[in-house]
C-alpha cells in the first residue's frame, strides 16, 4: 500500500510506504506521526483515510489529468489539421484511434481512492470495486465545510 497525503504540521506533499503495516503514519520530513487505529480496516477493506480518519472515500483511476488533457488536445489538433487538408477519413480516423487509446488506459490503469476532506491518495494492492466512484454533491459539502473552518483560504 502507498499513501500520498499533505501532511499537516509541514504542510508538505509526502508519500508514505513505511509503517503503514505497522499502524503507524509517520512524515518523513517531519516529526508528524499518526496512529491508525483498528477501525480503519473492515475485513481487510479500507474503511477510512489514513491520513486524517474520514470515512467518505471515492475511487478514480490512477492517471495524470495534465497527460489525460494534453492526449485530448493533441487529439483535436491533429483531427482539425487533417481536416483543414481536406482530408476527412484521416480526421475522423485521428479521432478513433485517440479514442481506442483512451479506452486502452482506462482498461488498464488502476484505481485510487481519495478522501473528501484532506484529498489523501491510497494506493491499494487490491481490488477497489466495492467503492463508490466521485460524487459531486458530497465533494461540494467538503469544500463548504473547508471554507467555513478557514474562511480566508479561498485558494483551495
Amino acid at each position: 500500500m502507498q499513501l500520498d497525503f499533505k501532511c499537516p504540521r509541514c504542510e508538505q506533499t509526502v508519500r508514505v510506504t513505511d509503517g503503514l503495516n505497522e499502524d503507524l503514519l509517520a512524515c518523513p520530513t517531519c516529526e508528524f506521526k499518526r496512529s491508525i487505529p483498528a477501525s480503519t480496516w473492515d475485513d481487510g477493506r479500507l474503511a477510512e483515510c489514513l491520513a486524517c480518519g474520514e470515512r467518505d472515500l471515492w475511487r478514480q483511476k490512477d492517471f495524470p489529468q495534465a497527460v489525460g488533457i494534453g492526449l485530448v488536445v493533441l487529439g483535436g489538433v491533429l483531427s482539425t489539421i487533417a481536416w483543414a487538408q481536406y482530408q476527412p477519413e484521416w480526421a475522423i480516423g485521428i479521432l478513433m484511434l485517440f479514442a481506442l487509446l483512451d479506452l486502452a488506459l482506462y482498461s488498464l490503469m488502476k484505481d485510487v481512492l481519495v478522501c473528501y476532506r484532506c484529498q489523501a491518495r491510497h494506493r491499494l494492492e487490491g481490488p477497489t470495486d466495492g467503492y463508490e466512484r466521485f460524487d459531486h454533491e458530497r465533494a461540494e459539502r467538503y469544500r463548504q465545510e473547508a471554507l467555513r473552518r478557514d474562511p480566508l483560504d479561498l485558494a483551495e
